[in-house]
């Protein structure tokens, strides 16, 4: 028998950072979400306030950290010091986007490891647990001391594109270290995959695909990605696919960041489709390309009632 009530009531709560998702997960939950206020002075100090009673509750805040990130994470750990402060008897960071999770490595001399250091950060603030979606890279969930659950969206991406009864699909990974997730996803649609090997020099976000592992000629291509910010990767990978014959290409990712020079790169002619989850609020509508966005504020739901009532979070992807 589940103890639903070692806790307490749940209480769900929202940053600044993606509220209309909030909502929709309150919505899927049933609940309506917390009032809590979180404002920022002229001098830029950070306040917030909880206005309803979180004493012994189970309280759930969700909070995407992105632009402007380093603003949207100080408004998560001052939240989570303030339910602390508040008596909360559980405290739970729903964070559907973990910047800083591509800094998970010392691959220069004299660099920092920073998403070990916001691990830290949501650690000594007073989160007793963490909910994500699709961290940039897995070490990530080792960098912290109190439970993380890690959902993923691919699942939902490869069954939207499974409904397109597409020809001949392909999966196609942009590297060689996202060939797991494109695999996962290639098994769910009952297809293969191809790996483009690109070179990535420096810090300025630039990445070039060099060669293609696998054939595509007069396949249907599908890119996935677990984020994807200016497009550069994407755009030199659909370039390659399309020298080698491609059908079609769509682009699909968990988290649309897209910063201005993606809508440039990306909306074209050799861009067949868009797809992307609403993890976090895209800066403005696409473009002329068709895109599909797919809500995973149901997953989110589901995770937050399964870690309030106790129940099994991996049990969602059997």
């Amino acid at each position: 028998m589940l103890d639903t009530t070692r806790f307490g009531e749940m209480a769900v709560f929202s940053g600044n950072a993606h509220r209309a998702f909030a909502e929709a997960v309150g919505q899927h939950l049933e609940i309506p979400l917390g009032n809590c206020e979180v404002m920022e002075f002229s001098n830029e100090n950070i306040f917030v306030r909880f206005h309803d009673n979180i004493r012994e509750r189970d309280v759930f805040l969700i909070q995407p950290i992105v632009p402007p990130v380093n603003t949207r994470l100080m408004e998560l750990l001052i939240m989570i010091d303030a339910a602390k402060r508040a008596s909360a008897g559980r405290i739970t960071a729903v964070i559907p986007y973990y910047a800083y999770g591509r800094s998970d490595k010392k691959d220069q001399p004299r660099v920092p490891i920073t998403a070990r250091l916001v691990a830290n950060f949501l650690e000594v603030a007073g989160a007793d647990r963490v909910l994500t979606v699709d961290l940039h890279a897995g070490q990530i969930q080792g960098f912290f001391n109190i439970p993380l659950d890690e959902l993923t969206a691919f699942p939902l991406i490869a069954d939207y594109f499974k409904s397109q009864n597409l020809t001949n699909p392909v999966v196609v990974a942009t590297d060689v270290g996202g060939a797991k997730r494109a695999q996962n996803v290639a098994e769910r649609l009952k297809t293969d995959i191809a790996i483009v090997d690109k070179r990535r020099s420096g810090n300025d976000e630039k990445a070039e695909a060099v060669t293609l592992i696998g054939d595509v000629k007069g396949r249907d291509c599908i890119i996935v990605d677990d984020e994807v910010l200016t497009g550069g990767t994407v755009a030199s990978c659909i370039g390659l696919l399309r020298e080698r014959g491609a059908r079609s290409v769509r682009v699909a990712c968990v988290h649309a960041l897209f910063a201005p020079r993606a809508y440039q790169v990306l909306d074209n002619k050799d861009t067949d489709e868009m797809v992307f989850t609403d993890s976090v609020p895209l800066p403005a509508p696409w473009g002329t390309v068709p895109s599909h966005s797919i809500s995973i504020a149901p997953l989110i739901g589901d995770a937050i009632q399964r870690i309030h009532t106790g129940g099994s979070v991996g049990e969602l992807f059997r």
